[in-house]
């Protein structure tokens, strides 16, 4: 099976002064703004890092439940953030860590088992195959 999805892009204007737009083929993103200041002054808005955050803590996320399926579990809960690190190095900017943070409510394991399988979802993940950037996964079993 081979699945494509697009997003998109445009922009106008110098690296500083110009404004862009991004959208999705699903339209949960559609011609929404962005920008230099976005990306790397802290204005509030969109910007490439967020998006890659949040494709991979949401791929993450799904490749755990699936891997908990397959050893006869079904969680409550599991609630996942992901930190994307942008960093300046000698030859410019490059994404270098992305620090999964996890917290599940499974009924019927135990931590050593969870740790085991959120460390599969991790490395198996597509997202985090995709990445060339240190990946790390706090997980905590809650209950």
């Amino acid at each position: 099976m081979k699945i494509n999805r697009s997003g998109s892009a445009i922009w106008s204007g110098g690296l500083k002064d110009g404004k862009g737009a991004i959208s999705t083929q699903s339209g949960a993103l559609d011609a929404h703004p962005y920008g230099f200041a976005t990306r790397f002054e802290g204005v509030p808005g969109s910007n490439p890092e967020e998006l890659i955050a949040a494709a991979h803590a949401s791929c993450f996320t799904m490749a755990l439940s699936l891997i908990l399926g397959e050893a006869g579990l079904t969680a409550d809960k599991l609630e996942t953030t992901a930190v994307v690190t942008l960093e300046q190095q000698d030859e410019g900017f490059a994404i270098t860590a992305s620090k999964l943070t996890l917290k599940a409510s499974i009924p019927g394991t135990d931590d050593a088992t969870f740790q085991d399988l959120a460390g599969k979802a991790k490395a198996n993940c597509p997202v985090s195959k995709l990445l060339n950037a240190q990946i790390s996964l706090d997980a905590e079993l809650l209950g």
